[in-house]
């Protein structure tokens, strides 16, 4: 006998748009609808996955295909809304291609919220949201994300070290080292935050305040120097290996 194909497909294109999502029909137009009808090619009938970042994913079928918009029947919830590490990555700016790389990684490896800070070194102080957020919306539809990070406006390091919360441990990226990172993430349990500086590093006077901040613990993230980008998505990474979501 064979098998039932599975429903909806894999193959299914994954969008997010913006919430709220439930049973009803639901216009698309846009970019979206450019997406799903000219580079998809989608047909009345045919599945796509939907999610609006806080009620989960949802299934919607194609009912009337136009060339500027479509309708889409949205049918059920496939996957509830994900729980979320409680872990913020604190990064400094760095050039347009590698912060836009930062984001994405940021959002497949499963950060709560993305802050960028302004330090002494920042080379770079305007910053698109909206394109950041464009690329962790691109990263989770790839990635099965149903939760977007949290983006907040950039925040300059003395601001964001003077009312660190009492709960939350912060692992800075010490380029003079530190505690083995995976060590220290182990040892510290809990809501925690990685900060890590930009080109060339916090100066010494940053990196004492820092290290006056008592929820502060300077990590070492192995023997090589790290770029800015690798090293937060090597740190990120080992603290969702310590925390168990990997």
């Amino acid at each position: 006998m064979p098998a039932t194909p599975a429903w909806p497909p894999q193959s299914a294109p994954r969008l997010f748009v913006e919430g709220p999502l439930e049973p009803g029909l639901r216009r698309i137009d846009g970019p979206q609808a450019h997406y799903l009808g000219s580079v998809m090619r989608m047909k009345p009938g045919e599945a796509v996955k939907l999610f609006d970042g806080t009620s989960g994913e949802w299934l919607g079928i194609a009912r009337d295909v136009g060339k500027r918009d479509l309708t889409l029947e949205i049918t059920e919830q496939l996957r509830s809304h994900e729980a979320v590490p409680d872990l913020w990555l604190c990064a400094a700016p760095i050039k347009k291609g590698r912060i836009d790389w930062v984001a994405e990684k940021a959002c497949e490896l499963g950060v709560a919220r993305l802050m960028p800070v302004l330090t002494r070194r920042t080379v770079v102080d305007r910053l698109n949201l909206d394109r950041l957020r464009s690329h962790m919306i691109e990263a989770a539809e790839q990635c099965g994300r149903t939760a977007l990070p949290e983006l907040v406006e950039p925040v300059k390091l003395p601001a964001l070290l003077c009312d660190w919360p009492a709960e939350r441990a912060l692992f800075f990226a010490d380029e003079t080292g530190g505690v083995p990172a995976l060590e220290a993430m182990r040892a510290r349990p809990g809501p925690a935050a990685i900060l890590v500086g930009p080109e060339g590093g916090f100066d010494a006077e940053e990196r004492e305040a820092i290290r006056a901040v008592p929820q502060a613990v300077g990590i070492a993230l192995g023997p090589r120097i790290l770029r800015a980008e690798t090293a937060a998505a090597a740190a990120v990474t080992l603290w969702m290996g310590a925390a168990g979501d990997w």
